[in-house]
C-alpha cells in the first residue's frame, strides 16, 4: 500500500484494533490491522497519522550509524552499554574474545578472512547474551506473573523482540548485549507483558508502567543507540 509517497507494509491478523509501527533504522511503516477492515478506513486513518510517521522517520534518519565493518583493529564496538575499541591478535590457539580495560580482544588465527572474524565476535555477543537471560528471565517471570516455555536468541532488522503467544516463546535481538543491560531488561519486560496484554493498548501500557515505571526512559535510549 502506497499512501502520501509512504510504502507502507499491511498485515491483517485476526485482531480488533489497528495500530502503526515504524520500524529503525529505515523507517519502514507496518500497519496492522483487523483481517475484515475496509481499505478506505485503513487510508483514512493513516492520513492522520502521517506527521507522526514522517517525524518517527525523521529521528531514526539522524539516528548515527557505524561504518560497515571490517573487523579490524581500532573499529569500535558496544558491549553492555560500554565503548570499546577493537584489538586483532593472531595466534594459533582456539579462537576467542576476551575483555581488557577499553579494548576487546579478539583472538583468531593466522591468515583468518573478514567473516572469520565477524563470526567469532558474533558467537561471543551471542554467549554473552545467552548468560545474562535466564536471570533476567527468571526474575521478571515473578514480578510480571508469567511463564514462558522457551526464549532464543537471534539476528532481527526491525524488532527487539518477538513473542509467540500461542507457544508461549520469547525471541530477542542479539544486538540487544550491546546497549545498557537495563535496555535488555525492558525488552524482556515488553514480550513477558505480550502474554498478559497481546495488543499495544491501554491495558499493556499500564502493565508496563506498573511493573517497569520508567520503562519509557529505557525505551528512548534503546531507540537512541547507535545501529549497526
Amino acid at each position: 500500500m502506497e499512501i502520501d509517497g509512504l510504502e507502507i507494509e499491511l498485515v491483517r491478523k485476526n485482531i480488533k484494533n489497528l495500530y502503526i509501527k515504524v520500524y529503525p533504522p529505515e523507517g519502514k511503516v507496518h500497519i496492522v490491522c483487523p483481517k475484515q477492515l475496509d481499505e478506505s478506513t485503513i487510508r483514512q486513518f493513516t492520513i492522520t497519522k502521517i506527521p507522526w510517521i514522517r517525524k518517527k522517520q525523521a529521528k531514526f534518519k539522524d539516528l548515527p550509524r557505524r561504518s560497515a565493518r571490517e573487523y579490524i583493529s581500532g573499529e569500535v564496538y558496544y558491549f553492555k552499554g560500554d565503548r570499546y575499541l577493537l584489538k586483532v591478535i593472531y595466534h594459533s590457539a582456539k579462537p576467542q574474545v576476551i575483555v581488557n580495560q577499553n579494548y576487546l580482544n579478539l583472538y583468531v588465527r593466522h591468515g583468518s578472512i573478514r567473516e572469520q572474524r565477524e563470526q567469532v565476535l558474533t558467537n561471543w555477543y551471542r554467549q554473552q547474551l545467552k548468560t545474562e537471560l535466564p536471570r533476567l528471565i527468571a526474575k521478571w517471570e515473578a514480578i510480571v506473573g508469567v511463564k514462558i516455555n522457551d526464549w532464543g536468541v537471534k539476528k532481527m532488522k526491525t524488532r527487539w523482540g518477538t513473542c509467540n503467544i500461542k507457544a508461549r516463546r520469547i525471541w530477542l535481538n542479539l544486538e540487544l548485549i550491546k546497549p545498557p543491560l537495563y535496555c535488555l531488561e525492558y525488552v524482556v519486560v515488553h514480550e513477558l507483558v505480550h502474554l498478559r496484554e497481546r495488543q499495544h493498548n491501554q491495558r499493556f501500557w499500564d502493565y508496563m508502567t506498573r511493573f517497569m515505571p520508567h520503562w519509557q526512559q529505557y525505551q528512548e535510549e534503546l531507540n537512541r543507540f547507535p545501529l549497526v
